[in-house]
């Protein structure tokens, strides 16, 4: 069978050229992720080598029973499956614009239809619980302080949580003191960079810990010395929140992570009065839409808006035989 039949060197061709495109690693990693779950998936269905699986084998039918078994099996969420599903019909796309003999292939894998989700509640955290998540810390410990540092960065800076952890040194943008401006460069999503301010409480912590630190260093480091991974950071903000749940009971039912800490800076930025717009940038959003939800979701703002064209009951009104001081005057005449 020739190479252009063939599933396998259409996938390496398809991966190559998302590499020279300067997708972001994560962008990446999600369409290998997805294909090295397909092609087992599909030869262990068809009971054939994974390098001799042609194109025509993999049809609409396999992609939809790969999809029900990512949520069965492992247990992904709605999310998960479509995002897998997205890198599916690129894969398809891709081939069916370099091999016009597999453009009808291509339009019944894409024909494939993504699942519809509810919308949830974005999570944040009213500034009680973010004072308390960010006082939880030792700060009388070494740790203690740099995890004080890391929960401050992540509420300053609205950043995701892989874009904290691959912070570099050279990022920084620090004041010689508390009056000068700071601020960081953050890489974001497809590799766009943006610029955000710096509390000088946030900085003056960040000059203490790079001090005497090269450049191109990470930012936050482990207990052994090594770059702090996004994973790591997950689990340091969740052994707080844990800790803190017990204190304050209402943390119990949130899904508090490094993102519910960059919603709860962006609803907290709103509240503010800061635009919308000047949010969209902060946060590194392509669209306003996107940001506009958290618009929709602060509860407190909400309830402002209603209070303001809140309708009250009538007024009682006073009857004059009730008005001592005019029975005393009709009287006096």
């Amino acid at each position: 069978m020739s190479d252009s039949r063939l599933l396998g060197p259409w996938i390496r061709r398809f991966l190559l050229e998302r590499l020279k495109r300067n997708l972001s690693p994560n962008t990446q990693r999600s369409y290998r992720d997805a294909v090295a779950l397909l092609m087992p998936f599909v030869s262990k269905k068809l009971r054939r080598p994974v390098d001799q699986l042609a194109m025509t084998d993999l049809n609409a039918e396999l992609v939809r029973s790969f999809l029900a078994d990512l949520e069965i099996t492992r247990n992904c969420g709605i999310t998960t499956r479509n995002q897998r599903l997205a890198a599916i019909h690129a894969l398809a796309q891709f081939v069916g614009m370099h091999s016009p003999e597999h453009i009808a292939w291509s339009g019944q894998i894409r024909g494939v239809p993504f699942k519809k989700t509810g919308k949830r509640p974005v999570p944040y955290l009213e500034k009680p619980e973010m004072d308390a998540l960010l006082n939880a810390p030792d700060q009388s410990t070494t740790q203690g302080r740099r995890d004080h540092l890391l929960l401050l960065f992540l509420y300053n800076s609205g950043a995701r949580a892989d874009e904290a952890a691959q912070l570099r040194i050279a990022d920084l943008e620090l004041g010689l003191s508390d009056r000068d401006y700071s601020s960081v460069r953050i890489r974001g999503k497809g590799n766009k960079m943006r610029q955000c301010p710096l509390w000088p409480l946030t900085a003056k912590q960040l000059k203490a810990v790079t001090a005497g630190r090269a450049p191109m260093e990470r930012v936050f480091l482990n207990r052994r010395g090594q770059p702090l991974t996004r994973f790591g950071l997950h689990a340091l903000v969740k052994r707080y929140a844990l800790r803190l749940s017990k204190e304050i009971p209402a943390l119990a039912s949130k899904r508090i992570s490094p993102h519910s800490i960059r919603h709860t800076s962006a609803t907290h930025l709103l509240r503010a009065g800061v635009d919308i717009d000047t949010i969209r940038s902060w946060l590194g959003h392509v669209s306003v839409d996107t940001t506009n939800v958290y618009a929709e979701t602060d509860l407190e703002m909400k309830a402002k808006a209603l209070a303001n064209c809140e309708i009250k009951g009538p007024k009682r009104m006073k009857r004059w035989r009730d008005d001592a001081g005019l029975m005393s005057f009709l009287k006096s005449l």
